[in-house]
C-alpha cells in the first residue's frame, strides 16, 4: 500500500464527509496526474441522504497537490530540511441545480451566511456566484444552477507529516460546513425542475 500524506487527507476528508452524514455521488470521483507538470489532482461530490438523481444541492471538493509540494515532502521524508512545507490547493464548491429559474443571488449568498469555512485553522476565501442555465432538447424550461465556491490553501506542518492521524480533526470542521451550507441550500423555497431518477426523495 502506497504510504503518502496526500492520501491521508483525502481518507481523512471522506471519512469526515461521511462522518456528517453525507452521501458520495456515484462515479463523481477522480485523481488525475498532469503528466507534463507533474501536479495530481483528487475531485470528490457529495450530497445530502436521499437525494434525488441528479440531487438538488451538492458539494464539489477538490485538492490540488502541487509538483513543489511533492519535491518538498520527498526531502522531509528523506530527512532533509525542506525551504517551505508542503501545501494543498483548496476548494469548495457548493452547487444548487435543477432550479426551474434563474435565482437571485442575494438570496443563495444570505442563505450560506457570512463566515467561511476553514481548514486547519486557515479561513478560505468566497468567490463570486457562477449561475448557468442548461437548454436541452425537448425540454420547453431550462435547468439553471447555481454555485459558489470557496478557495484556500492547506498547509501540512511537520507535525502533520510526522503524526498524519491528526489531519482528521483539521478538516472535520470544514466537512461539518459543508453539510450545514448544503441544508440551508436545500431549505430554500425555490421552484425546482423533476429529477431524471426520482430516487428516495
Amino acid at each position: 500500500m502506497i504510504d503518502h500524506v496526500l492520501l491521508d487527507v483525502i481518507g481523512a476528508i471522506r471519512e469526515a464527509l461521511e462522518a456528517s452524514l453525507l452521501e458520495q455521488q456515484a462515479v463523481e470521483e477522480r485523481f488525475q496526474v498532469d503528466v507534463f507538470l507533474g501536479d495530481v489532482s483528487f475531485e470528490t461530490s457529495y450530497s445530502l441522504p436521499g437525494e434525488q438523481n441528479p440531487p438538488r444541492v451538492r458539494a464539489d471538493l477538490s485538492l490540488e497537490w502541487p509538483t513543489w509540494s511533492q519535491s518538498a515532502y520527498r526531502s522531509w521524508s528523506i530527512g532533509e530540511s525542506p525551504a517551505e512545507q508542503p501545501e494543498l490547493v483548496v476548494e469548495v464548491a457548493l452547487r444548487l441545480q435543477r432550479l426551474a429559474s434563474v435565482p437571485d443571488p442575494e438570496v443563495v449568498l444570505a442563505a450560506l451566511g457570512g463566515a467561511v469555512p476553514e481548514i486547519a485553522g486557515e479561513p478560505l476565501e468566497r468567490t463570486g456566484p457562477t449561475i448557468e442555465q442548461v437548454y436541452s432538447p425537448g425540454d420547453p424550461v431550462p435547468a439553471s444552477a447555481i454555485e459558489v465556491s470557496y478557495q484556500g490553501i492547506y498547509r501540512l506542518d511537520v507535525t502533520v507529516l510526522k503524526e498524519p492521524e491528526k489531519i482528521d480533526a483539521q478538516v472535520a470542521g470544514l466537512a461539518r460546513w459543508i453539510a450545514s451550507g448544503l441544508v440551508r441550500l436545500a431549505d430554500l423555497d425555490l421552484p425546482c425542475l423533476p429529477a431524471d431518477d426520482p430516487g428516495t426523495s
